[in-house]
């Protein structure tokens, strides 16, 4: 029987990387959880084990069009997030993360629900100030080739914080620093899925640049907890606030890692940095240890273990590896 104090949550995107984790850590908690995608990152593979769950259901919705749901709970996750998925359609990744806020806003003000917004470091683009805090607001091109992404988010969490000052409206927002883990999609773009397949097949690993740029690797079970802790804080607590790892590690360093990591016999060759690639990005962490009583506590070599091991089951589903 199901307890009378469990919620009914709902998670946009939440067949995708993070929300597929988040998805579950709600139904362990007791929850029942509504699942939306459209599919377009997110995959079926990513929740198949949870389908038979009695409390948990699968809607195939675009977060672009009005859903008409009951919910308790609704964390927001639904966006395109490396640059090779939101730059592939850059008009509609700007309409999923601001006609996406004003459908779930809406929703969320209509049945009186809490929600949260997963918004992104990318709110402070190419940052002059480091590590960024929550009071930086940031340097972003408005009109560069990542500004779809970048720009729909910092609209996103005007919109949050806009409906919760004019309708007193309870909101939660996340602002995610890189994260990593298993279920990223294995053609992302993003660092550290494409060292690890690159490794794991024994290609040159790209690194754009010199190599020396910086960024803080959170593994996904410690954000999502950061998520959960956020959502339970008082209501008077809004956010933003910055979830994600303090230390840093050059893109070169992560490379050798993996290199190592993997017993991989690949080489590093580099390639221009693309544009608006931001040098450094590494969070303040000190109001979520403050508020959340969160930090990371997976070191990177542990998370990556974890990563690899995915990424090689993978491989072996697909007829890249062999058994054994």
């Amino acid at each position: 029987m199901k307890a009378l104090t469990a919620k009914r949550v709902l998670v946009t995107g939440g067949a995708g990387f993070l929300g597929s984790h988040l998805c579950r850590r709600l139904l362990e908690a007791g929850n029942d959880v509504l699942c939306v995608d459209n599919f377009y990152t997110g995959t079926k593979e990513n929740v198949r084990e949870l389908l038979d769950h009695p409390f948990f259901e699968v809607i195939r919705h675009d977060v672009t069009f009005p859903l008409y749901v009951e919910v308790d709970e609704i964390y927001n996750l639904a966006c395109p997030a490396s640059p090779i998925h939101y730059q592939f359609d850059p008009v509609q990744t700007t309409k999923t993360s601001v006609h996406g806020a004003i459908n779930m806003l809406g929703l969320a003000k209509r049945v009186k629900a809490c929600i949260l917004q997963a918004s992104t470091s990318e709110v402070y683009g190419d940052p002059e100030v480091h590590p960024q805090r929550e009071a930086y607001w940031g340097r972003v091109n408005p009109v560069g080739i990542r500004s779809c992404y970048d720009e729909g988010k910092r609209c996103a969490e005007t919109l949050f914080f806009d409906y919760h000052r004019q309708h007193a409206m309870p909101i939660k927002v996340a602002r995610i620093f890189n994260t990593y883990g298993p279920h990223m999609h294995p053609n992302d773009g993003r660092v550290v899925s494409n060292f690890i397949l690159q490794a794991l097949r024994g290609e040159d690993i790209t690194i754009y640049g010199d190599g020396e740029q910086s960024r803080s690797f959170c593994y996904v079970d410690d954000l999502i907890e950061g998520f959960l802790r956020l959502m339970a804080t008082p209501e008077d607590f809004t956010g933003p606030v910055n979830l994600g790892n303090p230390v840093e590690f050059t893109i070169r360093e992560l490379a050798e890692k993996i290199i190592e990591l993997t017993g991989s016999a690949s080489q590093l060759k580099t390639k221009p940095l693309p544009s608006d690639d931001p040098r450094q990005r590494c969070p303040d962490i000190s109001l979520a240890r403050k508020q959340l009583d969160w930090e990371p506590k997976i070191p990177l070599e542990q998370g990556l273990v974890r990563t690899i091991a995915y990424f090689e089951q993978l491989m072996v589903q697909g007829g890249e590896l062999p058994e054994g």
